[in-house]
């Protein structure tokens, strides 16, 4: 008998599938995103020092509603912003095992139009 996984279960799988291609340089890091249904958030992290050089959420925007494709359009405008002011211009985008669909979709267009480079 098949034993059933869950849907973030296998987000995950699909996750570390992506991550095992892309990883964040100090040259070029990396633009992550995690999606809930409340909330959004993204962080730019260089995976050779460990280091989120920065990071953005709905939360600490304490947007009205975190959870919709403004929000998310926000959070990717924001962090494009604060990267831009630490001097990053190039990111790798790491949909985080999400279909590049939506909400995801919606902060790497905002980041992109932001002046974020991926």
């Amino acid at each position: 008998m098949l034993k059933k996984v869950s849907k973030n279960e296998e987000r995950t799988r699909r996750h570390e599938r992506v991550r095992t291609k892309i990883s964040g340089t100090p040259a070029r890091p990396r633009l992550n995103v995690f999606r809930s249904n409340a909330h959004i958030h993204a962080q730019i992290i260089d995976d050779v020092n460990g280091k989120t050089l920065v990071a953005a959420s709905s939360v600490e925007m304490k947007l009205a509603n975190g959870g919709n494709v403004e929000a998310a359009k926000a959070v990717g405008a924001e962090v494009a912003k604060r990267a831009l002011e630490a001097n990053i211009t190039e990111v790798v985008f790491d949909r985080g095992g999400y279909v590049y669909h939506g909400r995801v979709q919606a902060l790497a267009d905002a980041a992109r139009e932001a002046g974020l480079k991926f």
